[in-house]
């Protein structure tokens, strides 16, 4: 099948998820968590042929896996997903003009969304979730590192649908070669926007050369500001969680900005991260303090700012104030994730009101930034774009609207 003709059974496809039933899709969405549990030798099994091919030193290695428990994981939030009110068809304005015209802004589906994704099996599950509910077809290009994984994937959602009576090409799977990407990108006839997922150079990638709208999920550039009023004991915890609870993940934390008054409290907090084995990248005060007290590799770097590590390194500075942390992040935020530890009120509203991100924290960790976190059910990504959608993308994000006018014979006075 080439990927013209898949584009096409995806747009057909489209028009008839528009007349399916909330109770239909609910049925579907659950049966495939049913079926999750009974694939999940054949979806592990393919797993382990992708991760093999892959060095585990690899940041990108854990992204890649699957566990049972993992999938325990998914079945649940397809069937929070299912639970969701459905959004199609919900009036979101309706007004009366003054000639009698009767006016409804009613939601509905964007149509064909593409998703360029890397080495996240997950992601096959949550996007078409996600745009199944929202009454959208999907079509994937995910990448090589996955590919086993995905091909099975998409093969247990097209037996779901097929035995629900559903169109199975509500679901395309491209191959994962790279011509497949610049089809979809310049597939504008088909497809109605393309969200990539993954590196900063593939999001580039897609954005320079895509015909094809797109929304953009951002790489996750994320920074926790430790204000001089920050109670150690939360710190610690925090930034523990914040750092090592998922490191390849976008919302994982990878600058540390210190108020000089909490320097010497320095080697305290991070004492946690000596355990996962995190490395230190220090600016010059920091590594003063931290330099035979923190037992793992410490480097006195300042260039190691703006970067997402997705690893067991972060990036470690001491600022003056809450002045210079906001301007640092400004500096080098992808606007993601963003975080205060703090007692101070002021402070707190003054991080709030001028960090410009998709989300901004206090006193808690970034590790939140998800949709399912979010009580959304799962997510189809975090946008960091100005426009919206932004934070975690999941049914509402992924909707459109149009005008329904209703009139009785009105023509337009010239």
């Amino acid at each position: 099948m080439t990927v013209q003709s898949q584009l096409q059974k995806a747009k057909r496809a489209s028009r008839e998820l528009v007349d399916l039933s909330p109770e239909r899709c609910q049925q579907v969405l659950m049966s495939l968590a049913d079926a999750i549990a009974n694939s999940q030798d054949s979806i592990l099994s393919a797993n382990k042929k992708d991760l093999s091919r892959m060095e585990t030193s690899n940041p990108r290695y854990d992204r890649l896996m699957l566990t049972a428990e993992r999938l325990v994981g998914i079945a649940c939030d397809l069937r929070n997903i299912a639970s969701l009110k459905s959004p199609l068809g919900e009036i979101l304005e309706s007004r009366i003009l003054d000639n009698g015209l009767k006016l409804e802004k009613v939601a509905v589906p964007i149509g064909v969304i593409g998703i360029v994704y890397e080495a996240r099996p997950n992601v096959t599950f949550d996007v078409f979730s996600i745009c199944f509910k929202a009454g959208n077809s999907c079509v994937l290009k995910g990448g090589s590192d996955a590919a086993d994984s995905n091909r099975v994937i998409v093969e247990i959602i097209q037996k779901v649908l097929k035995e629900n009576n559903c169109s199975v090409d509500a679901i395309q799977l491209l191959p994962p070669d790279r011509s497949a990407v610049e089809e979809l990108l310049f597939a504008v006839d088909y497809v109605d926007v393309v969200i990539p997922r993954g590196s900063k150079a593939l999001i580039d990638f897609v954005r320079n050369h895509s015909k094809v709208p797109v929304i953009e999920t951002g790489a996750g550039v994320v920074h926790l500001y430790v204000d001089k009023s920050a109670d150690q004991k939360s710190c610690k915890e925090i930034i523990l969680n914040a750092k090592t609870r998922r490191v390849s993940v976008c919302n994982a934390l990878d600058t540390l900005l210190v108020h000089r008054d909490q320097i010497a409290n320095l080697p305290g907090m991070l004492a946690p991260l000596a355990d996962k084995e995190v490395v230190l990248f220090a600016d010059g005060l920091s590594y003063k303090v931290l330099k035979g007290s923190y037992p793992q590799e410490l480097l006195e770097d300042e260039e190691r700012y703006g970067v997402e590590f997705l690893d067991y390194k972060m990036s470690v500075r001491s600022v003056d104030g809450i002045e210079m942390a906001l301007e640092h992040i400004a500096q080098h935020s992808s606007r993601h994730s963003e975080a205060i530890v703090s007692q101070d009120s002021e402070a707190i509203e003054r991080f709030l009101h001028f960090v410009d991100a998709a989300v901004v924290y206090a006193n808690a960790s970034t590790a939140f930034t998800d949709g399912s976190q979010f009580g959304l059910g799962a997510e189809i990504g975090i946008s960091t774009q100005k426009l919206p959608p932004r934070g975690p993308m999941a049914l509402r994000e992924i909707m459109t609207y149009k005008w329904k006018v209703r009139g009785d014979g009105q023509v337009r006075p010239a």
